[in-house]
């Protein structure tokens, strides 16, 4: 569904990225897995139009996207939630979750946003506070729903445990999980190595804007190297 290949990006003259190639195929969870600074972010922000590449090619189905806006990303299917959520913080959680379908405001005729409150009824409580009023975990949560507002064919989730107490990490993954269930294909980066590869199928490891290894995430969580580097084994 998602294919990667010689992607190239960085900041100005400051190269991030450097030909990074990888495939996410339909209804499975991916994990990028690597130390700060590694480029991890930058990957999710160049795929989302949100850092434009160098070179390279980002595809959805055979359809290139790469150089394309991010609000034209979003309308073929990647929703993109960043680090830390990000969610407008002198908006209401009902308003935040509205802009998840600034691209494509009929598809609250839907009824995508009863779907979010299924999976996160405390949003549904919350609907009228100010989302800067919400805990950490209560903002991850938005920042998810609001993710999943456009009915995104990819999800691709930036350190959604990033800061938060182990509880509200497990309550998070939880729902990952069943949404992982429901089909929806997930793209998933993560410091903490030990759910990311709990959760995925596949995983591909990122040091130095370089893919530097990569295959299924029982055989990752196997290795020697990431053992030693990643889960303090």
């Amino acid at each position: 569904m998602l294919e990667v290949t010689g992607l190239s990006s960085g900041y100005g003259k400051v190269p991030v990225l450097q030909k990074v190639s990888f495939v996410v195929k339909a209804g499975e969870t991916v994990a990028i897995i690597g130390p700060n600074g590694a480029g991890k972010s930058t990957l999710l922000k160049t795929i989302s139009g949100l850092v434009r590449a160098q070179s390279g090619s980002v595809c959805v189905d055979g359809e290139e996207v790469g150089g394309k806006p991010p609000y034209e990303v979003v309308r073929r299917g990647i929703s993109y939630v960043p680090e830390g959520g990000r969610p407008f913080p002198n908006m209401t959680v009902y308003d935040n979750l509205r802009m998840g379908a600034y691209s494509n405001p009929a598809i609250l005729k839907t009824g995508i946003l009863e779907e979010v409150y299924e999976l996160f009824p405390l949003l549904k409580k919350r609907s009228g506070q100010y989302a800067r009023t919400l805990s950490g975990g209560e903002r991850q949560m938005l920042a998810i729903g609001r993710g999943l507002i456009s009915r995104p064919r990819i999800l691709m989730l930036d350190e959604p445990s990033l800061g938060l107490a182990p509880k509200l990490v497990d309550e998070i993954y939880e729902r990952i999980h069943k949404l992982k269930a429901s089909g929806l294909t997930v793209l998933l980066v993560e410091q903490n190595t030990y759910y990311a590869l709990e959760l995925a199928e596949r995983g591909y490891v990122l040091e130095s804007g370089q893919v530097v290894m990569e295959g299924q995430a029982k055989q990752l969580s196997a290795d020697n190297h990431i053992q030693k580097f990643y889960l303090g084994l």
